[in-house]
């Protein structure tokens, strides 16, 4: 496949999840007035957005690499701080394989950072900076998919339950 034709792809794909979660959410109006929950709701939803707006500045000027390594970085900065966060907000409660292995994401992202910053790097496999950053990206889809499955089967809280309302 042309990469071109995938990036256009990937960002159609990332942003009809992103309303797809949007839907969910408006489903889950507890969600909002739980402080834990609606981060984690916000975590994946930037497991959908960041990888669109990636896959979108790939497809700006494809002459110019600046566009798409600085992209790169930034949004992949903005996944690193996210997961961090959200690996240090969800040690309790139930979570399946893809909750308990969210770090993966942190490695995906700092893979994506390197690639921004020093794509030449991809050579060491055979792959160009854009090719790597695209089975980065792959990997981060396959995680929100399974952290937003995860999160929507997590039983609801009880009414009043301060450790699940965040007070």
């Amino acid at each position: 496949m042309d990469l071109a034709d995938f990036y256009s792809l990937m960002a159609i794909t990332c942003f009809t999840l992103v309303g797809l979660w949007w839907t969910v959410i408006e489903r889950h109006q507890d969600w909002k007035t739980d402080l834990r929950r609606r981060r984690l709701a916000g975590g994946v939803y930037l497991s959908f957005l960041l990888p669109g707006l990636m896959s979108t500045f790939a497809q700006v000027d494809t002459g110019s690499p600046l566009v798409w390594r600085a992209s790169f970085a930034v949004a992949a900065l903005v996944g690193l701080v996210s997961t961090a966060r959200m690996v240090a907000l969800d040690h309790d409660g139930p979570r399946g394989p893809f909750r308990r292995h969210r770090w993966l994401a942190g490695v995906f992202y700092l893979l994506v950072a390197v690639l921004g910053a020093f794509p030449e790097l991809a050579g060491l496999a055979g792959l160009t900076g854009l090719q790597a950053a695209s089975l980065a990206l792959i990997g981060l889809i396959v995680l929100g998919h399974g952290m937003a499955w995860e999160f929507m089967m997590e039983p609801e809280a009880e009414a009043g339950d301060p450790a699940e309302t965040g007070d």
